[in-house]
């Protein structure tokens, strides 16, 4: 018999097999499961050295899998950027961003880079350039709104260097005032190129503030139960150059999730030359369990692109599209590599599909792996035509982000099945759950995980009826086995299985029991990648790996690492102030519902990098 490295006991194991649902311990050898059942059953695999560990009744779950997250580019960038997620108000947002402009050394910019919503907010709007130049005077500030739009103070505009005499570029707006000015607006009509390409005229960080940069990434994914991700590409990503950082961690083992990539091609009209190039030098499947190439896409040709920006209407993809996008599926298929191609909007899906049918006529996709991005509004016609050619469908989050803006352009009744989750399933399709993350959608699962459970955005509105909601145990099993199948690893990954590879998650709070609303604040209190903790919290602190030190030190990680938290970490300390009143010092931070300070003697942040995150720095303990 195997004896057992590790084993977990007094758990409640929601194992995602249909087989054997719930366990209350597993056992772990060289990476894999190799018992999951009772507690009598897994000690059977135990001897004097191995490492048992009594999780104390804590729900486990298979480590959650994002099936479209980009990853290798937000973690170049993730040091760099101010996280306005979970924010609860506008004014809260804007003294996080004073509080880093005073932090960020020339030439760098502070920059808000997506995840956000305006219907987070308690004041229910956007900040306005005014609020956002008193901020930040004279520190460059970008601020990506989704897929629509980016603000600029007038530090950034004099840095990027637009000016009334720019042209605005295709599918983009220079917003501009009566004198011709550009004001600091930047909209997408509907392409947000414009708003990417100005984002890139930032400074980079060098090469070991990147590698630190994506390891703090990392640590914040498993910190929120994440152990593997598909890794969708994106723009200004180029292979290899740009993945020589995490390949680097992969040849050091520092890798703490499972990253299967994607190549996403960077030159309009000459995207058949790129993966042409990329099949002489790859084949899918290569590399190992924790870092492998995946085939192609998302961008598979630009004319092939549309957007998901719902304040514009539906753009009309080029006439041209279906001869450009044939050439590169057929040299795609003829090489069997898999690929994966963003689509919004069903009449976009039904041209698509049109040119796979008719090259799968010539040479049978017969099993290969594709599946499209996003798919909002498919119908039930065209999820039909995807099953016909063996396809998937990766659904994202970001309608919880933009339910509102798509029901104001098409109506309540249309937002009803968008996207139509339920009918994928009901179809019996491979359906993977994932974010889109970094810049559309937060990366946070359990947003996900809430939005399809509730039908509510993260403003509140309800967007879909019982028969277009998923009960909870499905919604996670999309997020686990179901994502397996969008890197041809189903039966490798995604259950709690004897055999499969032990990826497993202890959660702050039990999912498939506490209200609605605490689903989006659910963590991990310990994430297991190949049998090995990454992360370790709260009681579990002990088995938690040495903490990495983030570099630079000016970088909001320091004080916002990751999503906002409504309850920071606690020690004792006494404030003049209670609930709802402001500091009297020069800071005037408003406490509203942080229940943090309830009396004049109160428990309060452990440190004071939450409150100088608020821009108080009147406190002293």
């Amino acid at each position: 018999m195997n004896t057992a490295s590790l084993i977990l006991t007094n758990g409640k194991f929601h194992t995602v097999d249909r087989e054997k649902p719930l366990a209350t311990a597993v056992a772990i050898k060289d990476g894999k499961f190799i018992a999951v059942g009772s507690e009598a059953e897994v000690m059977q695999f135990a001897d004097a050295a191995t490492q048992i560990v009594d999780v104390q009744g804590s729900t486990g779950i298979p480590g959650l899998n994002d099936s479209h997250l980009h990853l290798i580019r937000g973690g170049l960038n993730y040091n760099l950027e101010l996280r306005w997620e979970s924010v609860p108000s506008l004014a809260d947002a804007l003294r996080l961003l004073k509080a880093q402009a005073l932090r960020t050394p020339s030439p760098q910019w502070v920059r808000v880079v997506g995840g956000w919503t305006e219907f987070q907010f308690a004041e229910r709007r956007m900040p306005t350039l005014d609020e956002i130049n008193a901020a930040a005077p004279d520190t460059p500030v970008f601020i990506l709104h989704l897929y629509d739009r980016a603000l600029l103070n007038r530090a950034a505009l004099r840095v990027v260097g637009y000016t009334r005499d720019t042209p605005n570029p295709p599918g983009g707006e220079i917003q501009r005032d009566s004198n011709g000015n550009p004001t600091g607006m930047l909209i997408a009509r509907p392409n947000a190129m414009l708003l990417y390409a100005t984002l890139a005229k930032g400074p980079k960080l060098p090469l070991e503030q990147q590698v630190n940069s994506t390891r703090q990434f990392m640590r914040e994914l498993n910190r929120l139960g994440l152990t593997s991700a598909i890794d969708a590409g994106g723009g200004f990503q180029n292979y290899p150059d740009d993945y020589a950082v995490i390949a680097a961690l992969h040849e050091k083992k520092q890798l703490t999730l499972r990253i299967a990539y994607n190549l996403f091609t960077q030159r309009p009209g000459q995207e058949l030359e790129d993966f042409e190039r990329w099949t002489d030098m790859l084949k899918p499947g290569q590399g190992t369990d924790f870092y492998r190439h995946n085939g192609a896409g998302e961008m598979l040709v630009f004319s092939a692109a549309d957007f998901e920006d719902f304040l514009e209407a539906r753009p009309d993809l080029a006439p041209g599209m279906e001869d450009e996008l044939e050439r590169v599926v057929r040299h795609l298929v003829e090489h069997r590599w898999p690929f994966r191609l963003h689509a919004t909007y069903n009449d976009s899906i039904s041209r698509m599909l049109d040119v796979f049918e008719k090259v799968n006529s010539d040479i049978p996709f017969n099993g290969l792996h594709w599946f499209f991005d996003h798919a909002e509004t498919i119908t039930e016609a065209n999820i039909e035509r995807v099953k016909a050619l063996g396809g998937g469908i990766a659904v994202q989050h970001r309608m919880a982000f933009q339910g509102e803006y798509f029901a104001d352009r098409y109506g309540k009744e249309a937002v009803k099945h968008t996207p139509p989750v339920a009918k994928m399933l009901n179809a019996d399709l491979p359906v993977g759950l994932g974010t889109d993350a970094t810049r559309v959608a937060s990366y946070n699962p359990w947003t996900a995980l809430y939005w399809l459970a509730s039908g509510r955005t993260v403003g509140g509105m309800a967007m879909y009826d019982d028969d277009a909601r998923l009960d909870r145990e499905t919604a996670l099993m999309l997020w686990t086995q179901g994502s397996s199948w969008f890197s041809s690893e189903q039966g490798k990954k995604g259950q709690i299985k004897v055999g499969q590879l032990a990826d497993l998650v202890l959660l702050s709070k039990d999912y498939f029991s506490v209200p609605q609303e605490e689903i989006k604040g659910i963590e991990s209190v310990l994430t297991m990648v190949d049998g090995k903790i990454v992360y370790a919290a709260g009681r579990f602190t002990p088995l938690a790996p040495p903490a990495i030190p983030v570099l630079p030190d000016w970088s909001p990680v320091v004080n916002v690492p990751g999503h906002y938290r409504s309850a920071p970490p606690l020690i004792h300390g006494r404030v003049g102030m209670a609930q709802g009143h402001q500091c009297s010092g020069p800071c005037g931070v408003h406490l509203h519902s942080h229940d943090v300070a309830r009396q004049s003697s109160v428990t309060v942040s452990d440190d004071n990098a939450f409150w100088g995150a608020l821009g108080c720095s009147c406190f002293a303990f």
